[in-house]
């Protein structure tokens, strides 16, 4: 891979073009044997990353995908927000499938907690808008929301706070009770929370930091590289995203230095991550949304079903515009197209180019190649219909794709 694919210099940031589950996870696993630090920028458990390596499945949720790689640090950025129980199964189900975290693993002080709690305010406010609008925005219920709402209000506990002894974690959660169940109904299990608090800082307080941003400087001035892994999307930005129905953190490559206090200019690369048709989970617009049976096959043979919740993913087609709008936010050198085998089984791919007058999908109809693309790793070997394909998305987007998904094992993976 070394002499095909051009340099990515010391920082590189992978970051979604759609509305998350592109399957950014496995580029990072590929490209992570390449960089000697993997770090995540921002949001919180409701961003999961599946790896299947030797026929094993692996799901993140916090901890990078990344991380497979023995010998890699593993950096928790402050833009993200963490569920310590979740962070804690994690790290021991990684240590139980044999691969070592804790002895690399840094985390920034700034970083906030998400608690039990910030759970439960999630699903009240997701059915106090349902009650008033009719429809929720698909949130995860993860209290991934009511952290950041905490972080924006200047009240948040943050990973800091676990060097502090557990009584002033006590004092400041005794403290919060009251307003909490009077705003939202919601009662705080003050001593669940200080017990869950009290066996994560047993483990975890010895990696948490300094000074997150010094610590990547560091690295930077010994050439350590740095792969720096998105989550979520471009199109769930909380800025540039298709609000309300957005994540509540920046997910495109601004947000992702801003996560890691790394200056703009630091970033040497950045590579956008697309599936060859498209998926969203929750509620929003989605202009090439099948609802149909080909929906239904695509969500069928792509397995597309979240890998935190569980819940069925809305599944269409390509649409070029937001593939175009990503590309601009986020300043992609290449494109990493994923699950291209999904499409092999349809006669014709319908692609969305644009919108008529009246906001109906303008549609390119692409033949198929009704063969199997599985496993493929050389360009030349796909057929011409599927070549035609990238090369029709290449055209569009003004941007080649040097990566190309045909499977879901680590090495099922064209590099043009």
């Amino acid at each position: 891979m070394k002499k095909s694919f051009p340099p990515l210099g010391l920082v590189c940031a992978v970051i979604g073009a759609q509305w998350g589950d592109e399957g950014k996870g496995k580029v990072i696993d590929l490209l992570a044997e390449h960089f000697g630090v993997i770090a995540r920028a921002c949001g919180g458990a409701n961003a999961g990353h599946t790896i299947l390596v030797d026929g094993k499945k692996h799901v993140f949720r916090l901890l990078p995908s990344g991380c497979l790689h023995s010998g890699k640090s593993v950096v928790l950025g402050g833009g993200m927000v963490m569920h310590l129980p979740t962070l804690l199964e994690e790290i021991a189900s990684l240590e139980g499938a044999g691969v070592s975290i804790l002895d690399r693993l840094s985390l920034y002080p700034n970083a906030h907690i998400v608690f039990e709690y910030h759970k439960d305010i999630d699903a009240v406010l997701e059915e106090r808008r349902m009650g008033q609008k009719g429809e929720g925005i698909g949130t995860t219920r993860k209290g991934i929301g009511p952290a950041y709402m905490e972080k924006a209000a200047r009240s948040g506990l943050r990973l800091e706070s676990l060097r502090w002894d557990v009584q002033l974690v006590k004092k400041e959660l005794e403290d919060r009770r009251r307003a909490v169940v009077q705003m939202y109904g919601v009662r705080i299990d003050v001593d669940r929370e200080c017990e869950e608090f009290a066996r994560a800082q047993k483990l975890l307080a010895p990696h948490v930091v300094m000074n997150g941003p010094e610590l990547l400087r560091d690295f930077l001035e010994r050439e350590e590289s740095i792969l720096i892994e998105g989550a979520q999307a471009t199109l769930l930005d909380i800025d540039q995203g298709t609000y309300p129905f957005v994540t509540s953190s920046c997910t495109t490559a601004a947000g992702a230095l801003q996560g890691l206090g790394l200056a703009p200019r630091t970033l040497t690369s950045c590579i956008g991550v697309a599936k060859a048709y498209c998926t969203r989970v929750g509620s929003g617009a989605f202009a090439t949304e099948d609802t149909a049976e080909a929906g239904n096959r695509l969500r069928e043979r792509g397995g597309e079903y979240g890998s935190v919740t569980g819940r069925p993913r809305r599944c269409g087609w390509l649409h070029l515009p937001d593939l175009r709008y990503s590309a601009i936010v986020n300043g992609f050198d290449c494109w990493n197209i994923t699950k291209l085998d999904v499409l092999d089984t349809e006669e014709v791919i319908p692609v969305g180019t644009g919108m008529d007058d009246r906001g109906n999908v303008l549609y390119e109809k692409l033949p198929g190649w009704k063969t199997s693309t599985r496993g493929i790793t050389a360009f030349e070997k796909l057929p011409k219909e599927a070549k035609h394909y990238i090369e029709f998305i290449e055209k569009q987007t003004n941007l080649s794709a040097r990566l190309i998904g045909t499977g879901q094992g680590r090495e099922e993976m064209i590099v043009k």
